[in-house]
């Protein structure tokens, strides 16, 4: 069993994705309020190898002779890829042994102000940076930053990243009602796109619960109207709302042992991970489903969100 990859899993966007994770839960350097991974125990900005490089390379030579090619190979996982130091090496590892593979970068954008951090990930191929607040209001209250960061610099490092970055930028924004979509919020959201310039602005919404309780999803009518208001050509929504197609192949033996684990007792998804010994990242994709299925629900307590036997 692989440490630091996890998957392939199956993505509405990237297809069949190998994730790579190279920092542990949950370090980051955001503690967005609608995070599925939980609260962020390390909020940092510091960046360093958190973990052994040696060792995430040794898993990625053995799964590449041993597996057939994924659609993606994506950096994601426990919390903020760009923290580590090591990242450009691993891309250039891939790069050198997978040449026809797709490298994404799953990222909040927070460090895209450093120079070095652009320069790391310049060989990917799809970078995915979050901007869910323009106003430094907002983005204190959706994304609660690290002390370290402010929105200025935040926002000049995506325009630099897309200045400097040949490959293709998708901007995801995460709609939270009442937190960043008032009529200011997105004009301010709008000037800033029209800067940056992404190849696609993706709307998104709270897809489970996040780390405070009483946030609720946007509707996707109020996504269309936000989509209307902003008026670019390439956006999309991306929120997976129930009457949308499922056609994404999910593994029958990770969903029969998510349900027979809550069956016995109600479990978070930190539970289900050590349990199943399967990544957050992966049991996530399965909860979604699940309750989009309506076979379990999710009941909030101290410790967290438990998910439990529906019915």
């Amino acid at each position: 069993m692989y440490k630091y990859l996890f998957g392939p899993v199956p993505s509405r966007r990237l297809g069949i994705s190998l994730g790579v994770d190279l920092v542990t839960h949950k370090i980051c350097s955001l503690d967005c309020v609608y995070c599925e991974c939980g609260r962020t125990t390390n909020l940092t900005c510091e960046r360093k190898e958190y973990v052994p490089l040696k060792d995430v390379l040794k898993e990625l030579g053995h799964y590449f002779e041993n597996n057939p090619n994924p659609d993606y190979i994506t950096f994601s996982g426990s919390g903020e890829p760009t923290l580590n130091t090591s990242i450009g090496k691993v891309i250039e590892f891939i790069k050198k042994n997978k040449k026809n593979v797709s490298v994404a970068l799953l990222t909040n954008g927070t460090l895209f102000s450093k120079k070095e951090v652009r320069d790391d990930v310049i060989n990917a191929d799809l970078i995915i940076p979050s901007l869910d607040a323009v106003s430094a209001k907002a983005f204190r209250k959706i994304n609660r930053p690290c002390p370290d960061l402010n929105i200025e610099a935040y926002i000049q490092g995506l325009w630099d990243l897309r200045n400097e970055f040949k490959g293709k930028i998708w901007l995801e924004v995460l709609i939270i009602p009442g937190y960043n979509d008032s009529q200011k919020d997105l004009e301010f959201l709008k000037k800033s796109i029209e800067k940056i310039k992404p190849d696609k602005t993706q709307l998104n919404t709270l897809d489970r619960p996040g780390t405070v309780s009483d946030i609720t999803s946007a509707t996707k009518e109020s996504l269309e109207k936000i989509s209307d208001f902003l008026g670019f050509d390439n956006i999309e929504i991306i929120a997976a709302f129930k009457d949308q197609k499922k056609g994404i192949p999910f593994r029958k033996d990770i969903k029969e042992a998510v349900l027979e684990t809550i069956k016995r007792r109600p479990c978070t998804l930190e539970d289900l991970s050590s349990i199943l010994g399967k990544h957050i990242n992966e049991i996530n994709k399965y909860l979604s489903k699940l309750e989009k299925e309506g076979e379990i629900k999710v009941v909030a307590q101290k410790r967290g969100n438990f998910y439990t036997k529906a019915g």
